[in-house]
């Protein structure tokens, strides 16, 4: 059964942040130390889950120094993709709300409080961040049509008009998560969340946020191929039962 749109938005009292990495060695001291130091509104706790999906590069290393009180370190034995490291990340999620942040520096924490705010008035479930309407690094023409394109099918198969389908910035109600059902390893983890949260009815809120998108010199793992898998992601689940 379809959600509803206007159910209540539960009360926001830990925010679970899943951090998916794979040989992020270079950034994963940084990135932590930002999520560290961000301050939620008064209220409001956050837990920090990592997942390592089997990096090769040193990063297990890194993490077995920062685990703490404030930081859970989850192991895949071996690499099985973003969408993998995201679902095991969600099952040990124990906040009302969830929200993923990518290892690699091109999101900024300090962007949370305004992915927040609208769940905060009660006025959304599901909120995403958007990178085309707010202070960005820009990319390179490819990244650019092939993001916009995707966001563009998304609207058009969905009857939506969202800006930005491909943002990592997804903060989403546990409860809805969890009825999602979620079954992509890989990058269309993506668009697999927003075709299914939108056959459910239930409206995407956007916020603009900061990005600074890397490339594939600086370590971008994302592809071409991938775009032609997100693709087919939204095609199958809007035909789909």
């Amino acid at each position: 059964m379809a959600a509803r749109d206007d159910l209540a938005v539960p009360k926001l009292r830990k925010l679970s942040v899943i951090v998916p990495v794979f040989n992020e060695r270079n950034t994963l001291v940084e990135i932590l130390r930002r999520m560290r130091a961000v301050e939620l509104p008064d209220g409001i706790e956050s837990e920090i889950i990592v997942v390592d999906d089997g990096s090769s590069d040193g990063t297990r290393d890194v993490l077995r120094q920062l685990g703490d009180s404030t930081v859970r370190v989850v192991m895949h034995d071996m690499n099985r993709g973003k969408g993998a490291a995201v679902r095991t990340g969600f099952k040990h999620a124990t906040g009302e709300f969830i929200l993923v942040q990518d290892a690699d520096l091109e999101y900024d924490p300090e962007d949370w409080p305004k992915l927040l705010a609208p769940v905060l008035r009660g006025r959304a479930r599901v909120v995403y961040g958007s990178r085309f309407t707010g202070e960005r690094r820009n990319m390179l023409l490819l990244h650019w049509i092939g993001n916009r394109f995707l966001s563009l099918t998304t609207n058009v198969l969905y009857n939506t008009t969202l800006s930005d389908m491909e943002t990592c910035y997804k903060l989403l109600e546990r409860s809805l998560i969890e009825d999602l059902q979620l079954q992509s390893n890989k990058f269309d983890i993506e668009p697999e969340i927003t075709a299914k949260v939108l056959k459910r009815g239930v409206r995407i809120y956007e916020v603009p946020i900061s990005y600074s998108g890397r490339e594939f010199d600086e370590g971008k793992k994302i592809t071409w191929r991938d775009g032609f898998s997100a693709l087919w992601t939204l095609v199958k689940y809007r035909f789909r039962d």
